[in-house]
């Protein structure tokens, strides 16, 4: 990770300005939070390296320092130990997560290793699924939460449910807004609710887009005609152009799933599938032989 340009690692040129490097950085970092990659190996690393990344370039000191000296800049030997900024590196752990953070700031004994540091807009890297989910950060910033889990199915996720659960011998009604997706949490006063949602036979979620495939016949895949297509708020009509190929993808707009935090929705998208007969009649064979005729004709 030390090797990897920072520049590189954000997206962004050299000669990007300090709004460009904070936008990049908020993208990227809401994109591989581990919170948002559960068991992503991958995705946590990455999470940091752009951390990293930001906290240098986000700084215009500590970014004069590298584009003059690179990473030597804030590595041991040559600045001494821990650069020229000083510093220190602290390490906490949250579930299955490990992070390693490293200041250059020397604001060691200070308070908070976040003071004085613009992470794009949050007061800390840890920050943003707090804000953006309601998660808790792994620093200890607040007493560890209470978390507890509820399962829910594919329609609920999307239109949104009450449920009537019992907490510690209480009865509570938990509501869960349209939108949500699994993993992500729900904050009350004395806990927070972990939100699985069940995988569906039909639909596939990615985002607020949904994915579906629907089978249609040769007939109408070579001549053309209306299909009924199921979506989130029930089915439609929808026409299917004469020589569809099989695998074609349609997009239909806006009929994705309407996200929480989002004014605007997903897209639907339709993978037509082009279904081959097993089984004939003896009227159906005769007709497709004189197609195969007339294919070798032509």
């Amino acid at each position: 990770m030390a090797n990897r340009d920072y520049y590189e690692l954000l997206g962004v040129g050299k000669s990007a300005t300090s709004q460009e490097i904070k936008q990049a950085y908020r993208k990227l970092a809401l994109k591989w939070h581990p919170d948002r990659n559960s068991n992503n190996k991958e995705a946590e690393n990455k999470f940091k390296e752009v951390t990293q990344a930001y906290e240098v370039l986000g700084d215009s000191k500590k970014r004069e320092a590298y584009d003059q000296y690179g990473h030597a800049a804030f590595e041991g030997g040559g600045f001494g130990a821990g650069g020229p900024f000083g510093g220190f590196t602290r390490t906490s752990r949250q579930g299955p997560f490990t992070y390693t953070y490293t200041s250059y700031g020397g604001n060691q004994g200070q308070g908070s290793p976040f003071e004085g540091f613009d992470f794009g807009g949050f007061s800390d890297p840890f920050e943003i699924f707090e804000q953006f989910f309601g998660g808790s950060t792994p620093f200890g910033r607040q007493q560890r939460r209470r978390v507890y889990q509820i399962t829910i199915n594919f329609k609920e996720s999307v239109t949104g449910v009450t449920k009537e659960v019992t907490i510690e011998g209480n009865k509570r009604t938990i509501k869960i807004p349209a939108g949500i997706s699994s993993g992500q949490r729900i904050r009350y006063q004395e806990f927070d609710i972990l939100v699985d949602v069940k995988s569906d036979e039909q639909f596939k979620r990615e985002g607020n887009d949904i994915y579906v495939d629907i089978p249609i016949s040769i007939s109408t895949a070579v001549l053309g005609g209306e299909i009924t297509i199921p979506t989130v708020e029930g089915s439609i009509r929808i026409r299917v152009h004469a020589g569809t190929q099989p695998g074609t993808m349609m997009r239909l707009r806006g009929q994705g799933v309407k996200g929480i935090y989002e004014n605007d929705r997903g897209d639907e998208y339709v993978r037509l599938l082009v279904t081959i007969p097993e089984r004939l009649t003896s009227e159906e064979k005769a007709l497709f032989r004189t197609l195969a005729e007339i294919e070798k004709s032509k």
